[in-house]
């Protein structure tokens, strides 16, 4: 078995073991509960101020989540990119650049490449045409792209335990179909941070369907396939699902209400990095994630293609973010 195949395998188990009855987490519970006063700890020493909480003169918006996996964060962003916009804010986004090896700020351009600085900060920058600055420290991250940019507000994808990064505003994501799994801490279960974590977020959306732990609900509509590669279209025909995401089923799902027949699926461990290998057993046409396209298009073939989508909130949702905007424009007087 290959070290990608065994690892998938292992990863594949675990997630099995999270969202399943299955009480054999208790052997890991132990590392759960060291896991919970480290991150107990942590977050006791920013709230007396031994370790420190940077305040920037812009407003910060963390988007993310206390679990593990796939939530919806980047289509959620691309959308909070409109809404800010709407309003009059020129926003900016800073990431961590998730499998790729970054020492300092990095602005992500046109020229960047996924195994550079992250699939999922790629695909923000261009799909959303804000600037993203790139590095594991969000703080300077942030400090960069106000420096560099034009951003009068900076919004942090998967910030919400970068406690080191002051915030004005919370909103975190949940899946509304698996919900918070066997509710258990890493590594007995998918969580960061326990449910309780919740309460202080300002808006907490739940993916595809309602959760009772969320204000409201995040829908995912379907756009287009698009090639990766060419003019090619595709029509709702047969085609191979290839994904390297937290929650594949979701893809398979949303290809499905899409009306595309699904023949065959390969899925990956999430952030994997394709190669040309892991297609040689596939044949087209493959239709991918917008995630994994663009870490696929340096080989890809006509027949390749990736199925676009938009988040679209419930309206209290939407009308409560619109708020927690407006007031930001209000609280910093521009």
């Amino acid at each position: 078995m290959s070290k990608h195949s065994a690892n998938k395998t292992l990863s594949s188990r675990v997630e099995q073991l999270w969202y399943s009855s299955n009480k054999a987490y208790w052997l890991l519970m132990p590392l759960a509960w060291l896991y919970g006063v480290i991150t107990a700890l942590r977050r006791f020493l920013f709230r007396i101020g031994l370790k420190r909480q940077h305040k920037l003169p812009r407003p910060v918006i963390v988007v993310g989540n206390i679990s593990v996996g796939g939530t919806g964060k980047t289509p959620f962003t691309l959308l909070l990119c409109q809404l800010l916009r709407q309003q009059g804010w020129q926003p900016g986004i800073v990431s961590r650049g998730y499998g790729a090896k970054i020492e300092r700020p990095t602005l992500v351009t046109a020229a960047s490449r996924a195994q550079d600085i992250g699939d999922e900060p790629l695909l923000l920058a261009q799909r959303s045409g804000c600037p993203v600055v790139v590095c594991p420290d969000r703080v300077a991250a942030a400090q960069f792209l106000l420096a560099n940019t034009a951003s009068d507000i900076i919004i942090s994808d998967d910030g919400l335990q970068h406690y080191a990064l002051a915030r004005d505003v919370e909103i975190v994501l949940i899946d509304g179909k698996r919900g918070l799994g066997n509710g258990q801490l890493l590594p007995a279960g998918p969580l960061r941070e326990r449910p309780w974590r919740l309460l202080q977020a300002d808006l907490v959306l739940a993916n595809t369907q309602a959760h009772n732990l969320a204000d409201g609900i995040m829908r995912l509509g379907v756009e287009t396939a698009r090639p990766l590669v060419g003019q090619a279209t595709l029509s709702h025909s047969p085609v191979t699902l290839v994904a390297g995401i937290g929650n594949p089923q979701r893809f398979v799902d949303t290809a499905t209400q899409a009306g595309f027949i699904i023949t065959a699926t390969r899925f990956f461990a999430d952030h994997h990095k394709f190669t040309p290998e892991d297609f040689s057993e596939i044949s087209g046409p493959v239709l991918m994630t917008e995630k994994d396209a663009v870490k696929c298009r340096d080989f890809a073939r006509p027949d390749w293609f990736s199925l676009a989508v938009a988040a679209q909130l419930d309206q209290p949702s939407l009308t409560k973010l619109t708020t927690l905007i407006t007031e930001l424009r209000s609280r910093y007087g521009t």
